[in-house]
């Protein structure tokens, strides 16, 4: 599922809505997620899964291009784990 049909759904589902609403709701939602993590910190939605970071240590990688080895430094990335509720539907059938 993309943005766009992620908007057109919850259209679908609360028409007395206008479009530019759910679009706001939705950038708001995410943004806040993106934020707090950006600060370091955690977000746990209840049934669904937690998103958090993860810190990678600095490594030597390769081009692939040249095949020179090359310093790759070190950085935070996003990790999510899923919650239970969505594990038990995903294995359910």
């Amino acid at each position: 599922m993309i943005r766009s049909e992620l908007l057109q759904e919850l259209h679908k589902d609360n028409p007395d809505l206008r479009a530019e609403e759910i679009e706001q709701v939705v950038d708001i939602f995410f943004d806040e997620i993106a934020q707090r993590l950006a600060e370091g910190g955690r977000v746990e939605l209840r049934g669904f899964g937690a998103f958090s970071t993860r810190k990678r240590e600095a490594r030597s990688g390769r081009n692939p291009r040249t095949g020179e080895t090359v310093k790759v430094p070190a950085k935070r990335v996003p990790y999510f784990k899923a919650g239970k509720e969505i594990r038990e539907r995903l294995n359910s059938g």
